[in-house]
């Protein structure tokens, strides 16, 4: 019994104290961050279709909300939009940080009730990638 109690301590100890000897493993250089203009950002939004209902539905409700005339609204610039099949819009979109809330009511009066709806900041790392690949098949 009394060796189970030094078993534990010393396993507690293990978890508990790092290792001072260790020293970390050296960082990989990467490319630094990829320049994002200060006068916008990207916003990915992703509109889950409601797979309750089949497209005709849909687009009945997309009609009957003004989906098209309200998203997105005038003069935010489409940088993709994808259609990923089972899941629904991918769209990516230009937006001066004024007017976020804007965006954000043209998804909820357009869009809800035919979509699930997520937003994610977004970057554009393409040129991070490209030569993190590049780097990487070099070696």
């Amino acid at each position: 019994m009394k060796r189970f109690g030094v078993s534990l301590t010393v396993g507690v100890m293990m978890f508990t104290f790092p290792a001072m000897s260790q020293t970390p493993p050296p960082v990989a250089a990467v490319p630094g961050p990829a320049a994002t203009p200060s006068d916008y950002i990207l916003l990915t939004v992703i509109m889950r279709h409601d797979q309750t209902m089949n497209l005709d539905e849909i687009n009945k409700i997309q009609a009957e909300q003004g989906f098209w005339a309200k998203f997105p609204p005038e003069g935010i610039q489409v940088e993709s939009w994808y259609i990923a099949m089972g899941l629904g819009y991918i769209v990516t979109l230009r937006v001066p940080p004024a007017r976020l809330r804007e965006v954000n009511r043209a998804v909820e009066q357009g869009a809800w009730k035919a979509f699930r709806t997520e937003f994610y900041p977004t970057y554009d790392a393409k040129k991070i990638a490209e030569t993190l690949r590049e780097q990487a098949t070099k070696k």
